[in-house]
């Protein structure tokens, strides 16, 4: 089956989302910033939100993977069952009697099961009998022997699609790492993926898909901040240019805060032409542009505004910028409410938060139709539309 994306607005054709599930009971005001996560989620209305969002987008023509279906199928395969049993495995905090107690536990599990377990941790109080030995006598009860995965609900960042190859991403944040071990195993074993060429890998530098914007074929920008290092920028643009995916990558450095993790929480593209962009950054962003120079080794030439480069690189007059609310004040606040963060179902047609009211609107006064969704619930970990979201096939975007 042929999955490619080569823009951030072609008309979307599949996408992979994952259904927010027990994972998301598992936080607590305890550990809720270790997973990266504001607040603490009603696990039932974040779930009813995100049916509404997959049936948005089902209802626009949109088939919908769920990364923890396709996670369950992969574990049919030996090969990816023990990978991943091995790869929770390989973790120092266990010690040798623990480790051995949870490999046969994980062991035992059916493939559903044994998903679950992988997405939604284990706690020390769920191993029953409990093990012997020091490290488990030691833990709290609501310690867990195999940490939850709350932001596998932001399938935009371990996987990121250009053209026909996927690269599985190297996600910075130790509470995400074993995400990727997850997408790289699917992408790997299951059937739908047999042969689909990958260009990127989780013991790589760090990158994130939220940081990776396709603004035309041909043409990448990379978020370079507090997720994605000029390293990692420097890894994906080789690999791109010696596999023939694209002519320019613009390096974006951004703030290194928590309101500007990536790239995608100040700019996404709405149009072929045109960006929804944060404006007390639009005029001061800055990219290098990056250029595959003799024998592949990458050109860089000094940096100049981010929307000059692109629209160059994009060969356009300019690059359209439709701000982020009305003032300052409402376009701090709708930012941080991920106003900039929409998903483009097809040119002049994304999704985006109901609640950022002046962005929405606009959108909709620059001529982009706005499929509003509720996330009062699912927002709680700094994500919106297009962090839900990773493309897997998308038609042209001109």
């Amino acid at each position: 089956m042929a999955h490619y994306v080569d823009s951030e607005v072609g008309r979307l054709s599949t996408v992979m989302l994952h259904r927010p599930g027990p994972e998301l009971a598992r936080l607590t005001p305890r550990n809720n910033d270790s997973l990266l996560f504001d607040g603490i989620p009603w696990v039932g209305r974040a779930q009813e939100e995100h049916d509404a969002f997959a049936a948005a987008l089902r209802d626009h023509g949109v088939e919908v993977l769920y990364l923890g279906q396709l996670l369950a199928e992969t574990l049919n395969e030996a090969a990816a069952r023990d990978e991943l049993i091995a790869s929770v495995l390989d973790d120092r905090r266990l010690g040798d009697s623990l480790r051995d107690r949870v490999g046969e536990y994980l062991a035992d599990q059916d493939p559903q099961r044994l998903a679950d377990v992988l997405q939604a941790g284990l706690a020390h109080e769920e191993m029953k009998p409990g093990p012997g030995g020091l490290v488990y006598r030691m833990m709290d009860r609501h310690d867990f022997v195999i940490d939850p995965l709350p932001n596998l609900l932001f399938t935009r960042d371990s996987s990121v699609w250009v053209r026909d190859h996927v690269a599985v991403t190297s996600l910075a944040m130790p509470a995400r790492g074993r995400e990727t071990t997850l997408t790289h195993a699917i992408y790997r074993y299951h059937p739908r993926f047999a042969g689909t060429p990958l260009l990127f890998s989780p013991d790589l530098e760090h990158v994130e898909g939220g940081d990776v914007l396709m603004l035309a074929p041909g043409v990448l920008a990379v978020g370079v901040g507090e997720r994605t290092t000029p390293a990692g920028a420097e890894r994906l643009a080789r690999r791109v240019f010696t596999a023939g995916l694209a002519h320019t990558i613009l390096a974006v450095p951004i703030a290194q805060e928590r309101a500007t993790m990536h790239l995608d929480t100040v700019c996404t593209m709405v149009d072929v032409d045109a960006v929804v962009m944060y404006p007390n950054i639009a005029n001061t962003l800055q990219a290098w542009t990056v250029s595959a120079g003799p024998e592949g080794e990458p050109a860089v030439q000094d940096p100049r505004p981010f929307l000059e480069a692109a629209a160059e690189a994009m060969g356009i007059d300019r690059l359209r910028v439709i701000d982020t609310g009305l003032d300052p004040v409402t376009a701090e606040r709708e930012q941080w409410d991920d106003g900039n963060n929409t998903l483009a179902i097809a040119p002049r047609l994304c999704v985006a938060y109901e609640r950022n009211i002046e962005t929405n609107a606009q959108l909709e006064r620059a001529g982009i139709e706005v499929v509003r969704i509720s996330g009062s619930e699912l927002g709680s970990g700094r994500g919106g539309p297009r962090c839900m979201s990773c493309p897997i096939s998308r038609e042209g975007g001109r």
